[in-house]
């Protein structure tokens, strides 16, 4: 199994934004050096919790201070970017990063979002998501066109030869993209599928993980294609550190148990997604609190203990490739979380394997 960052990031409205790139430039850095295998940013314009609006700013200062890890948008918000011009942000920067990139995309699931645009209804944001990545996989051939569809314009211009192009094309010629899915049935997950796109789940109970793969892979099925258990994507949280009780009291006193109970918490019950979280508890979703999150949601332990959680979530949902945890604000003393990451990269994730049924 792979460790990745999701790094969306959930940190306090108290926070600068000084404070929020430093930090998520900072943790690109950490998770490169231990061993993490990618490192994904998210977009989003109005959120106060989630405050990196171009994760491109942030992919590109961590171009340099890196050197393994795969860098990633996830996602962008298609509808609400001109498709030509952000191709050839994203393919000037797959060169800079000599293909250590993956593209995140997404339809936009805040209102205010989209509002911000001028959007007032949302339901053709993914009719609109399919149209803005045709056009970008037109511009990223080189090749000539013009496109008037429903929802843009753009086109490849022919080349003048006494005024030559630069290269505007994806370093090796091709952008390898990912689609979270945050609801059961996901329209987004089902996308991914047919198009041969990494499906992420956000977590939300087994039963829901297994319905994000049965849905991929039916897309996937249904495209001609075969769907892999190892493409498949899931964002937990998990503190590792060197006893259970430490690793429980650091995830319940720091940012991660801030952030839930502040914000996270709220926001599932939004998405109508919180009950996958009680699911086979006996608690009812609506007294969940740290305690039962500690418990029963994140993973916290020692290696040890994490390493078993996991191979038991493995056969649970039937196998998947990365693992990736959210990031959130222990800048006042980052050394414990930075140190769960190496725990997680290093002594955890190497002994977690896919299910024998998932490989067959």
């Amino acid at each position: 199994m792979h460790a990745a960052v999701f790094q969306t990031p959930f940190m306090p409205p108290t926070r600068s934004a000084r404070e929020v790139f430093k930090w998520a430039v900072d943790r690109a850095t950490v998770a490169d050096q231990v061993g993490c295998t990618e490192y994904w940013v998210g977009e989003h314009a109005t959120q106060s919790w989630e405050s990196i609006p171009n994760p491109e700013m942030v992919l590109s200062a961590c171009a340099l201070n890196t050197e393994n890890i795969i860098l990633a948008p996830g996602a962008h918000l298609l509808p609400y970017h001109n498709p030509a011009s952000l191709a050839i942000q994203i393919a000037w920067l797959t060169q800079i990063l000599e293909g250590r990139y993956i593209l995140g995309v997404g339809a936009g699931a805040y209102p205010a979002d989209g509002t911000l645009r001028g959007f007032t209804d949302l339901s053709k944001n993914h009719k609109m998501l399919g149209e803005a990545i045709e056009i970008m996989e037109r511009i990223w051939k080189g090749e000539p066109f013009h496109h008037e569809g429903e929802f843009f314009k753009a086109g490849f211009p022919e080349e003048d030869p006494s005024h030559p192009f630069r290269n505007m094309l994806p370093y090796g010629g091709k952008v390898r993209m990912g689609v979270t899915g945050l609801s059961a049935n996901s329209p987004s997950i089902r996308f991914a599928g047919a198009n041969g796109y990494l499906p992420l789940s956000v977590y939300s109970g087994v039963p829901f993980l297994k319905n994000h793969w049965k849905v991929y892979s039916e897309a996937a099925a249904g495209a001609g294609r075969t769907a892999e258990r190892e493409d498949h994507h899931v964002v937990r949280d998990v503190f590792v550190a060197e006893t259970d009780a430490e690793a429980k009291r650091l995830a319940k006193e720091g940012g991660m148990g801030r952030a839930w109970t502040e914000y996270l918490l709220p926001v599932y019950k939004q998405f109508g997604i919180i009950d996958g979280l009680a699911e086979g508890t006996g608690v009812d979703s609506s007294d969940i609190d740290v305690d039962f999150l500690a418990e029963h949601v994140w993973l916290c332990g020692s290696p040890d203990t994490v390493v078993a959680k996991l191979e038991e979530f493995q056969e649970a949902t039937g196998g998947f490739g990365t693992l990736m945890i959210y990031d959130y604000d222990y800048i006042d003393d980052p050394s414990p979380w930075n140190e769960s990451l190496r725990l997680l990269a290093q002594e955890v994730a190497p002994r977690v394997k896919l299910p024998s049924a998932a490989n067959g």
